[in-house]
């Protein structure tokens, strides 16, 4: 499955040139911009799989690192301060990764 099969490849290359700058990154506004805040729990879930490359069931930091190039492959990596507040803002149960639970939850703030 790829992403454009479930957001829309427009608002996915806006919102990388929105952030395209290092440092920039702001999940909320990201998810708002590519359309993932409309979309249901069980389309939030579809882009949770593609992001997890490694299947586990979880977004690790590194992983996450790379979560732009989950979108599209011309996104940047996240900077590691971008990729400590992302994992922060998401990992509710301190385990240091990112559960489809806590994915779902933090697009849907």
């Amino acid at each position: 499955m790829s992403m454009s099969s479930i957001l829309n490849t427009d608002d996915i290359k806006k919102a990388l040139d929105a952030f395209a700058v290092a440092d920039s990154f702001d999940h909320n506004k990201f998810f708002e911009m590519v359309g993932l805040k409309a979309k249901s729990s069980d389309d939030v879930k579809k882009v949770f799989t593609v992001l997890d490359a490694d299947n586990s069931g979880f977004i690790e930091e590194e992983e996450l690192k790379f979560v732009l190039k989950g979108f599209a492959k011309d996104g940047r990596d996240l900077t590691d301060k971008e990729t400590k507040a992302f994992l922060k803002a998401a990992d509710k149960d301190g385990d240091g990764k990112i559960g489809v639970d806590e994915f779902t939850n933090l697009v849907k703030e």
